[in-house]
């Protein structure tokens, strides 16, 4: 007897509850099957996520599933529901059924301890919170305040991960290049709680989220700029902190600043660049030109876009708390993403998301790329602004 063939027991108390953690958003599905057919996972599995199977499980009231129709491998990347007829939001069923999976004490091994290491440390990645401000040593970042225009969050992946704490210093160096008055939390920064949203524990997040929301209106938060699109997305669809407060991710901000002239010009030597669209970003939030702006700022910069952009581009494979569980080396997304910067003839390929940029650069490591680098953004436009402004980024981190 095949999977599709096993016997099915309907569970009338569960069904009732599925339907309302969903909110009913998986009655609309009819079956098409275009989800599983636009799942990544089908490139580079012999078979995909079976959406089409987990959505139906949904509307019978079946938790989960197992083997193709796996919840947990969800990216949330949103292609899905970006091509779905009847524009259901799968994503949020699949979040819906990992909040019952935790009520039902059925997650995959390793989740708790991230939210232990958030709980104790402020940070999904176990680090202690005495190092979360280690980033910015040596560059005499003032505390947030009422003379303040903006608050810079750096995040929990730019604070520890020392890759990506050169993105953190090099968007320093621009905003003090445009003059922007802005401050930090420092070692007091919260977590956003956005690795807690990802694996579906909404009660430990409505706590956070609480937490984080009173700091906000105490200091007086109103526009505060993101690294990650990831913390962007969290702080704009989970947090009412009041009428004045507004998230940016810092591709918005700096797309502001170029086109207000607050920048110097910016130039390079010679360089192909291809873009690789985070899914937070774009198919989230509709935020696909201003990082392109951005890139076509800098002089000396050719952009070549690759197959597969813009509200099709494909996932680097860390969304969907995937950062957290283990992915065989030959089944991530961004193993494939590389392949196709390469064929662009690219030297670089830029992004925008801290996810992203470690996938990538994993990638790399994996396709044995030589020829192509991976780097963010904000450090392309931070070379840009060489000799007016000395880097920050290469600065000493003593």
């Amino acid at each position: 007897m095949g999977e599709d063939d096993e016997p099915l027991t309907l569970d009338d108390a569960l069904w009732d509850r599925i339907v309302q953690i969903t909110s009913g958003a998986a009655a609309a599905c009819y079956q098409c099957g275009a989800c599983t057919a636009v799942c990544p996972w089908g490139l580079v599995r012999s078979e995909s996520i079976n959406v089409r199977k987990l959505m139906r499980r949904s509307q019978l009231g079946l938790q989960g599933g197992n083997g193709a129709a796996d919840p947990w491998l969800c990216t949330t990347c949103g292609y899905c529901k970006a091509l779905c007829p009847r524009g259901v939001d799968i994503p949020g069923v699949i979040h819906s059924l990992r909040r019952e999976a935790w009520r039902q004490n059925a997650v995959p091994k390793g989740l708790r301890s991230l939210l232990w290491d958030v709980h104790w440390d402020g940070n999904p990645w176990g680090q202690p919170p005495s190092q979360r401000f280690a980033w910015a040593r040596g560059l005499d970042l003032e505390t947030f305040g009422p003379n303040h225009d903006l608050l810079f969050y750096a995040g929990c992946s730019a604070s520890y991960d020392r890759r990506l704490q050169k993105v953190a210093r090099a968007l320093v160096a621009i905003l003090r290049a445009a003059g922007v008055r802005f401050g930090v939390l420092g070692e007091a920064e919260p977590c956003c709680g956005e690795g807690v949203l990802a694996v579906g524990n909404d009660e430990y997040l409505e706590e956070i989220v609480a937490a984080n929301t009173r700091l906000f209106r105490e200091i007086g938060a109103r526009k505060v700029m993101t690294v990650s699109p990831h913390c962007f997305d969290i702080f704009s669809s989970h947090y009412t902190v009041g009428e004045e407060f507004r998230p940016v991710h810092y591709t918005q901000f700096l797309a502001e600043l170029v086109s207000g002239g607050r920048l110097p010009p910016l130039a390079i030597d010679p360089l192909v660049v291809t873009y690789q669209d985070p899914c937070y970003l774009g198919r989230k939030h509709d935020i696909y030109e201003q990082p392109r702006s951005v890139l076509q700022a800098v002089d000396g910069l050719e952009l070549r876009e690759m197959d597969n952009n813009r509200e099709q581009g494909l996932c680097c494979g860390g969304g969907g708390g995937r950062m957290w569980m283990e992915t065989p080396a030959q089944e991530r997304f961004a193993l494939l993403r590389v392949k196709k910067a390469a064929a662009t003839g690219a030297q670089v390929l830029a992004t925008a998301c801290p996810a992203c940029l470690a996938c990538l650069d994993d990638g790399l490591k994996v396709a044995g790329e030589e020829s192509m680098r991976v780097m963010d953004i904000a450090e392309i436009v931070e070379m840009g602004l060489v000799p007016a402004l000395e880097p920050v980024a290469q600065g000493a981190m003593r």
